[in-house]
């Protein structure tokens, strides 16, 4: 079954709420009119191969945009509140404030009442917001490949800050680096000051 096609509406969501290293990112998409939806999928259901190709695609045939909060400040506010800052950034970086905004989850930034909605599951449903959970995805582990040259032994071109056995084994070897988020468990049972861990 195609997802919703809401014609107008700015579609946004975010990757890396639960990794515990890197940025969050969120993204926000407007897709135009004649925009073939029939392969646009919440991202987590997608190949990677998929989301390369739907990238291109959205990157062509839309209005996007794209946001990071850094891991100093998901330390500094909260992971929640720096999602819902990214959003925020994303939207306001695509000029349209008249815009009304469909947004995945069950919150909405401050900056964003009375012009967004929240939907949850809302990547599985409309055809904008699982644009944006694909530009999200896709830009954020671009990312983290690139923090995996400046921070080799994580892995972290492989796991993207997740907590999988290999980072597992990189922490028990390496222990923390800079773009580890501090406040987050295990990275915190360290005891490592903030100016250990921010850039």
């Amino acid at each position: 079954m195609s997802l919703r096609h809401e014609v107008g509406l700015i579609g946004v969501d975010e990757a890396g709420r639960g990794p515990l290293a890197g940025p969050v990112v969120a993204a926000a998409v407007l897709l135009t009119v004649d925009f073939d939806v029939t392969d646009l999928d919440d991202s987590k259901a997608l190949t990677a191969a998929k989301r390369a190709e739907l990238r291109i695609l959205i990157e062509g045939n839309s209005r996007w945009q794209v946001a990071r909060v850094e891991h100093g400040v998901i330390d500094k506010i909260n992971i929640l509140q720096a999602t819902l800052l990214a959003m925020t950034q994303a939207v306001d970086a695509l000029g349209l404030p008249e815009t009304q905004v469909l947004i995945d989850g069950n919150q909405i930034p401050y900056e964003l009442l009375g012009r967004a909605t929240s939907v949850i599951k809302g990547d599985a449903t409309f055809a904008n917001i699982a644009a944006a959970s694909i530009l999200a995805k896709e830009h954020r582990d671009e990312m983290m490949r690139g923090l995996a040259l400046e921070y080799p032994g994580y892995g972290f071109e492989n796991h993207f800050g997740y907590f999988a056995p290999e980072h597992r084994q990189a922490l028990d070897q390496l222990g923390p680096c800079a773009i580890h988020r501090r406040s987050f468990s295990p990275i915190k049972e360290w005891g490592l000051q903030p100016c250990l861990m921010l850039d």
